[in-house]
């Protein structure tokens, strides 16, 4: 990553106003820390926790809760490095921004491919995730409904989401709780479970950090609201933590309840790991909330997952990487309401001609990738600047890096094709512009 970093002061393009026009709407600064808390754990509360346990067993073993700690410390370092750099780079698009002022235009470029291309394919998964939940054998139409409703949400402002994403928040710790509550005081509940035995190996460990990892990746969601969130400078740096603090708490106590009902084998063959578990402990009352709980967690992770797509794509068309007319702003509502639409309109697409619910291995590369250009990015700023203790960027790059890798052989290859398929078109682009 040699490429000359350019100045954080640089002027980037912006969307003209019309002929006669008063200046270009912006979006405004409305979220504080309580929201942006809120908006983490919205995509990092979301379907993962219901589905991610079993494919993370069959790869960990009894090494799951070491595959989850190894996941926790990647994501620390990756949300420390973000948190400094969105402080630093308080304007919509995550890593996109900071690459591209960081580490030059093509790394910038490379992660904000990879987010909005992976991120897509997830938003597919997540909404038919919330359609076989809420209907089985009718995912697609219920999955088109939730996206356009979702869509629309967004649309008329980051208020409404903020309010909307609260509510699901609520709902699934509630139901997390009810969960954990339910496998922790049965009788069938085993200790011993939860010890490592010969079936835990380090490849098999890392392979099951690189998918639970793919769940924890919702507090990017607060950086790409850079321009949306009040002190930047303050806010960020506070939210990302206790977004990813109050996750990584459920997540081990989930983790740890489940695994004591079923153990390891059990889990690993569960369809509805959180379902299963509760059905074992007696609690079978607790399967149709289980259910209800899945939906809603996968709406709340699609609403944030639409959210910040959206703020990707406004700042990757705002240097006209992505067509220009995506980078307006709505006077009324304040968000960047066309590449809201894209977005949605483009996952409706997806979800109704293709099956992409098996998606997450792909998507966890793609984030992972981005991840690391975080961490490249962070290793530059200064004292001065607010850099983290340098062990943190260097062992988040070399963690993500190590995960992304570890992941099952297709997703790899899908993942790296994706990434190479964007550097083709990026190069091509500069190319054609320096001959014109």
């Amino acid at each position: 990553m040699s490429t000359p970093p350019a100045s954080p002061n640089t002027p980037r393009p912006e969307p003209e106003p019309g002929p006669g026009a008063g200046p270009a709407p912006e979006l405004e600064r409305r979220l504080g820390v309580h929201d942006a808390v809120v908006i983490g754990l919205g995509a990092m509360l979301g379907a993962g926790i219901f589905a991610a346990f079993a494919p993370a067993a069959r790869a960990a073993g009894s090494g799951l809760l070491v595959g989850l700690a190894v996941a926790a410390v990647v994501a620390y370092c990756n949300a420390t490095s973000s948190a400094r750099l969105a402080a630093r780079h308080p304007a919509s698009g995550g890593t996109y921004v900071y690459g591209r002022e960081r580490l030059g235009d093509f790394w910038g470029y490379l992660a904000g491919w990879s987010f909005v291309v992976g991120k897509t394919a997830s938003c597919a998964a997540m909404a038919l995730t919330a359609g076989a939940y809420a209907w089985p054998g009718h995912e697609r139409p219920v999955a088109i409904a939730a996206v356009v409703a979702l869509t629309a949400v967004n649309y008329i402002g980051i208020q409404k989401t903020a309010w909307l994403t609260r509510t699901v928040v609520a709902l699934v710790l509630a139901v997390l709780a009810a969960v954990v509550t339910a496998c922790l005081t049965s009788g069938r509940t085993d200790a011993a479970r939860l010890e490592l035995s010969g079936d835990a190996s380090v490849g098999g460990v890392l392979q099951a950090a690189g998918l639970l990892f793919f769940a924890f990746a919702g507090y990017a969601r607060i950086a790409t609201l850079g321009e949306e969130v009040r002190d930047p400078r303050r806010t960020i740096p506070r939210a990302v933590p206790l977004a990813l603090g109050i996750t990584l708490v459920v997540y081990a106590a989930v983790a740890t309840a489940v695994l004591a009902v079923l153990g390891p084998d059990g889990l690993a063959d569960a369809t509805a790991p959180l379902a299963d578990a509760v059905r074992a402990a007696g609690a079978p009352a607790l399967v149709p909330v289980v259910r209800v709980g899945g939906a809603v967690a996968a709406l709340g992770s699609l609403l944030a997952l639409i959210l910040g797509i959206s703020r990707t794509t406004l700042a990757m068309a705002r240097d006209r990487h992505l067509p220009h007319a995506l980078a307006t702003v709505h006077p009324r509502f304040h968000v960047p309401h066309r590449a809201e639409l894209a977005v949605g309109a483009a996952v409706v697409a997806l979800v109704a001609f293709a099956d992409l619910r098996g998606a997450i291995g792909f998507s966890s590369f793609g984030v992972l990738a981005y991840y690391a250009i975080a961490n490249a990015a962070a290793r530059t700023l200064t004292p001065e600047e607010g850099r983290p203790p340098r062990a943190v960027p260097v062992i988040g790059l070399a963690g993500c890096l190590l995960l992304a890798f570890s992941l099952p052989l297709a997703s790899v290859v899908s993942g790296a094709a994706v990434l190479a398929a964007g550097a083709v078109v990026f190069f091509v682009r500069r190319t054609k512009a320096s001959r014109s």
